[in-house]
Order: C-alpha cells, then sequence, then structure tokens
C-alpha cells in the first residue's frame, strides 16, 4: 500500500518554517506498513490544492495533507476541498462546542470567526481534535483515504495518532515494513560499497533492499524488508546484519539513533573512565558532541581549546621547539596535545585535533584538510594523520567524528571486548 504527503502552505515554500511534519508522518506510516510513493509542498491556492489531488498517482490509496485549516481568510484547505469532492456544507456541534471550550476555558474572548471551525464538507468525517480549534477531515473518493489535518505539529500529530490510525488499520489490510540501520564512520560510500558487494547481492533472496544514506564522515546502511509477517521480517534482516557486520568491523559503530558522541559515552560510563579534550582545528566542536548527551558530566572532564603555539606551549606543555621545527600539524605536536591535557585533567583518556581546516592556509606538504588527531590511553599514546577535504565546515565534522572513531576504538582495545561486541552495549 502507497501513501503520499502533501504540505500546504506558502510559509514552507520561501523557507520561513521547516516542514517536519512530512518526516515525521512518513515515520509514523512506515511503522504502519505503508510506504510514501512522495512528499511534496504546494502554496495556500486553490488551484496547487485542486492541482496536487488531480495528480495523485494511480496507486496511492492514502493521501495525507497538512496545513491550511485556520480561521483567517488565508487558509482556503477546507474550502477547495468542499468544491473538489463536490460536496454541501453542515455545521458540526461536537466541533463547534469544543471551540466554543476552548476559549472559555482560557478566559478569553471568542473571535466570531473560529465559530467558522465547526462548518465542515458534508461529505468529510471529522477527526476531532482535543488540542485546538481546526478539526481533522476523513475523505473517501473512488477507494481512496483523503486525510486533512491542521499543519500545527503538535494537533496534526494528536489527529493522527488519536483519530486517523485506528481508522486506517481497519479499512486497510496492512502489512509490516522493518528497517534496521547501521551506522558507519570513516569509510566513504563507494568503498564501502566495494567492501560488501557479495553480500549485498545475496540480499535478493531474503526480499531485502539496501540504501546507502552518506553525510560528511559517515554512511548510514539501512536495510528493509516487507511482508505479512513482522517475525519473518525481523529474522531475515537480523540473520543479514550479523553476516554484514563482521565485514565492516572497522567501521561500524551502532544501530539507528545512535551517535558516536552517544555510544563513546556508553563505553566511558559502562566502564567507568573519564576523558578530556585537546582541540586546535576542530575549535571546540569534539567538546560540544562530547557535551551534547545528557550526562557527559559524569565522565568528561574538561578540554582546552589552543588554537596558537603559546596557548599550546603554556596550556599543554606542548614542546615549542618541536611547534617551530616541524609546526602545529604534525603527528609528535598531536600526541604532545593528547599527553598534556590527559595530564592537566587527570584522565583516563584524551584525545586531540590539530590540522588545516581551511580555506587558507594549506602548503605543498601540508594541503587544507590535513588533520592529525592524536589519542592518549592506558595503553598509551599515538596520533594518525587524515586528509578530510577542502571545506572548512565538512572538516571540522569529519575531523571531530574521526577523533570520536579513534577514542571509541582505544576505549574497545583497552576493555578487551571486540568491535561488534561494543555496538551492543546500552546504557
Amino acid at each position: 500500500m502507497k501513501a503520499q504527503i502533501i504540505t500546504i502552505g506558502d510559509e514552507i515554500l520561501i523557507g520561513q518554517i521547516i516542514d517536519t511534519n512530512s518526516a515525521w508522518l512518513a515515520t509514523e506510516l512506515n511503522v504502519l506498513g505503508i510506504s510514501v510513493d512522495s512528499i511534496f509542498s504546494i502554496s495556500d491556492t486553490s488551484e496547487a490544492i485542486q492541482g496536487a489531488l488531480n495528480d495523485v498517482p494511480k496507486d496511492v490509496s492514502l493521501v495525507l495533507m497538512t496545513g491550511g485549516l485556520g480561521p483567517t481568510k488565508d487558509d482556503i484547505t477546507k474550502y477547495t476541498l468542499a468544491q473538489w469532492f463536490d460536496s454541501e456544507w453542515r455545521v458540526d456541534e461536537k466541533v463547534e462546542q469544543r471551540v466554543k471550550d476552548h476559549f472559555a476555558l482560557r478566559a478569553i474572548p471568542m473571535p466570531k470567526v473560529n465559530l467558522d471551525q465547526a462548518r465542515v464538507p458534508e461529505k468529510c468525517q471529522v477527526l476531532a481534535n482535543m488540542l485546538g480549534t481546526a478539526p481533522g477531515m476523513w475523505f473517501e473518493k473512488e477507494g481512496r483515504i483523503y486525510i486533512s489535518m491542521p499543519g500545527v505539529p503538535f494537533e496534526m500529530k494528536h489527529i493522527f495518532s488519536e483519530q486517523a490510525i485506528p481508522k486506517i488499520r481497519t479499512k486497510f489490510k496492512l502489512q509490516n515494513i522493518v528497517h534496521k540501520t547501521i551506522l558507519t564512520q570513516g569509510i566513504g560510500e563507494s568503498s564501502l560499497m566495494e567492501k560488501i558487494t557479495d553480500w549485498e547481492a545475496s540480499l535478493v533472496e531474503k526480499n531485502i533492499k539496501l540504501a546507502y544514506l552518506p553525510s560528511p564522515g559517515a554512511v548510514r546502511l539501512r536495510l528493509s524488508s516487507t511482508s505479512d509477517f513482522a517475525k519473518e521480517n525481523m529474522q531475515g534482516i537480523s540473520d543479514k546484519v550479523n553476516e554484514l557486520l563482521p565485514l565492516i568491523s572497522d567501521h561500524a559503530f551502532g544501530f539507528e539513533r545512535d551517535t558516536l558522541e552517544l555510544v563513546v559515552g556508553r563505553l566511558l560510563t559502562k566502564f567507568g573512565y573519564s576523558l578530556s579534550v585537546a582541540e586546535s582545528c576542530t575549535g571546540g566542536y569534539i567538546s560540544h558532541l562530547i557535551t551534547s548527551v545528557p550526562g557527559s558530566s559524569i565522565y568528561f572532564m574538561g578540554s582546552a581549546t589552543t588554537y596558537s603555539y603559546e596557548a599550546k606551549t603554556r596550556v599543554l606543555g606542548v614542546n615549542k621547539a618541536d611547534l617551530e621545527q616541524v609546526g602545529a600539524v604534525s603527528e609528535i605536536v598531536a600526541m604532545q596535545m593528547a599527553q598534556g591535557v590527559r595530564e592537566l585533567y587527570k584522565t583516563d583518556f584524551a584525545v586531540a585535533s590539530t590540522g588545516i581546516a581551511g580555506p587558507d592556509g594549506g602548503t605543498p606538504d601540508k594541503p587544507v584538510g590535513t588533520v592529525w588527531i592524536g589519542v592518549s590511553g592506558p595503553l598509551g599514546t599515538y596520533a594518525q594523520r587524515f586528509y578530510m577535504g577542502d571545506k572548512r565546515d565538512r572538516n571540522i565534522r569529519k575531523t571531530a567524528l574521526q577523533a570520536l572513531q579513534l577514542l571509541r576504538k582505544e576505549i574497545v582495545k583497552t576493555v578487551k571486548i571486540s568491535e561488534i561486541d561494543s555496538l551492543f552495549i546500552k546504557e
């Protein structure tokens, strides 16, 4: 079964607000076993709305619309739908009373225009909105369901979850769609594909689809399976994930909504370790990621952002002669930065970044994007060089992720567990 999502409103088209409704609805539809055929936004005009309704693909059984249901003159979705469905009007007494109660509860005068919310197309079934004044509407035409909901996110979510989903379950025989996402870092999309090409070819026999979802410094692998039996879906994907993990153990770091900072935090918490960070080219971004995790104060002791030679020497104890001879972007300086901040905060582990983020500052020997990352822990200190590219923001993001990945691997090595086992450590 397929669905289409249509968001209505000029504020989306001009970039004034971000369309979060579509992402949320797509997630909910997936849980129901309904695949999304398309998502698009249109202007709040009768011509655009009717045009979208006329162009719905033939194999789409469910159309979800959000927006344009307010009481003001610029909200014309309800009136356009009445025209398109060739419907007369009626006053819904329950909606009318709910509107009156809404204002009475807040002890504020009710503008007369709000009573118009109770005037609905005769051919619709009202979907009660207990959090606002605009009701949702359910239409049926030629075997297809059309659901119109307010654009206010918390109202839309309430109507869809409490009113629409029970009716959808009754109306349609739904399949089960199962997803599993594996998160990787430090390998590009093409290289990853080459690494798992034989495994990927074996997915066909299990009716499993694979999607590569790249972002700066990371690639997500999403496995999807659809059938009438949820248990069968889960087992098929689980078997394939177990085959995949040994092939990408150097790069995999988690599942679903995991982040590297979250995974590192779990490991540090699990084994009672502490962490400190020294940053130069990342300017505090590694520390920002680490402290974005709730409870990070348990293991994160502090950081030092030392941009200048003087700061590296005075705060972290980096040897001045080394800085002058080989420069800040070097193996020895990255190692000294990691050791220095670890000693400064008396932590079990430390990571350090030093590099040329760009767009200027590169040389033939050290082009823009050259980065050294230092790691220090109970097993010793080392540094590794990377070439991140020529885009400053991407370089900072990629360097931070790579630093966290190296830290994760060092913790795993220290506690003597396997890379794969580390993926399953939860809070």
